[in-house]
């Protein structure tokens, strides 16, 4: 998947580029669950510029996974139009978005 990259295994880091919609939404939780094992998932955002409510929905599985093996989601570096998407729907509450 073109929008995605492995950057790192320990923590498992992606980073992730252009558009995650529902186009592509299930090859990317595809692939992510292929890699995760335990801890810590991290997402590297800062060259994504799209993604919808399929998307939105499945952070929040992959966050669901994540915390039942004892890690966290986080997102780094989302730009400010993305973090509102989050403030918005109150998911920065349940993820970590660092600067």
């Amino acid at each position: 998947m073109q929008e995605m990259t492995l950057l790192s295994r320990e923590p498992l880091c992606f980073g992730l580029a252009g558009e995650i919609d529902a186009g592509n939404c299930d090859e990317f939780y595809g692939e992510v669950l292929k890699s995760y094992r335990s801890g810590d998932l991290v997402f590297e955002c800062a060259k994504l510029e799209f993604i919808d409510s399929t998307m939105l929905g499945t952070l929040v599985k992959l966050r669901k996974t994540v915390a039942e093996q004892g890690g966290s989601l986080i997102l780094r570096h989302l730009q400010p139009r993305l973090k509102k998407l989050f403030v918005i729907c109150a998911l920065d509450k349940v993820m970590e978005i660092e600067e």
